[in-house]
């Protein structure tokens, strides 16, 4: 049965939003998990994170960037279209319970994610402050939408353009050095942006959890591709995350197995737009 696009809209540049009818999926989803789609036959399985969910209408949000052959591909697909595979909800959800002020940090496209687990633990009686951040203000997204969901909200850009000029790390620092007690951080972001955030609150002694979004095929752990090093263990993020302790992942290694197929990935672009062109590659 193909899952039909609700709404498709691009809402900063090379970033689009899709509005996925898939009520089992919409009536199990939790903050924190993540769906795997296939757009036809001949495609590839693409992972990405549940951004939304809403079990009275049976729909599943999520937002992509444009990076490869798939998220291009996605991107051209418009309201009223379908998808061939959508798969979940996969990985284990978010921890939520009342532990007090917890700090919520979205850096590009994870601001999306971060969105239903901020209003998780709003809803559990959770003092929520947010930071989201973007290279600039036009990048910036679903900047009201966390709003909502938040007691407060900081904004960093990294050329000044609007908030804070720096990065999120800079006013996560400041909330940490405050007189307010933080009792947990959650990041998502690049994975540059996540080692950055558990090197600082490390000193500090504070619980903090990221999303790792890492190379994965086949969603169930049967595969392997997934593998990640958390406190010294290969662990699956598909099944065993996609939350992990921040201080014990080993991001070096997941950085670089992300690299892996740069070579490939890129001939599979040029490939696709080629074809779109109709020139004789």
């Amino acid at each position: 049965m193909p899952f039909n696009i609700l709404e498709k809209s691009q809402i900063v540049p090379t970033i689009h939003q899709i509005i996925i009818e898939a009520p089992k999926i919409a009536r199990k989803a939790r903050a924190g998990q993540f769906v795997i789609l296939r757009i036809n036959e001949s495609g590839e399985r693409i992972p990405l994170t549940i951004a939304d969910f809403d079990s009275e209408n049976g729909t599943i949000t999520t937002i992509f960037q444009e990076m490869g052959k798939t998220t291009k591909q996605l991107s051209k697909l418009k309201t009223g279209d379908s998808l061939l595979d959508f798969v979940g909800p996969l990985g284990n959800p978010s921890e939520i319970k009342q532990v007090g002020t917890v700090v919520c940090v979205g850096g590009g496209v994870g601001v999306a994610p971060i969105f239903p687990i901020a209003r998780a633990h709003k809803e559990a009686g959770n003092r929520v402050l947010t930071i989201i951040g973007s290279r600039n203000a036009e990048l910036l997204l679903w900047e009201d939408r966390v709003r909502d969901v938040s007691d407060e909200l900081f904004i960093t850009t990294d050329d000044g353009s609007k908030g804070h000029h720096g990065f999120v790390t800079d006013i996560l620092k400041q909330l940490l050095e405050g007189d307010e007690k933080i009792s947990l951080v959650i990041a998502i972001g690049p994975p540059i942006m996540m080692r950055t955030v558990a090197g600082v609150t490390h000193p500090f002694g504070v619980r903090t959890m990221v999303s790792l979004n890492s190379i994965m095929v086949d969603g169930t752990g049967m595969c392997g591709s997934c593998r990640v090093l958390v406190g010294g263990e290969t662990k699956f993020a598909c099944v065993d995350g996609p939350e992990f302790n921040a201080h014990e992942v080993d991001f070096t290694l997941l950085m670089n197995r992300l690299m892996m197929y740069r070579t490939e990935e890129q001939l599979a672009v040029e490939k696709y737009e080629c074809e779109r062109e109709g020139c004789q590659c």
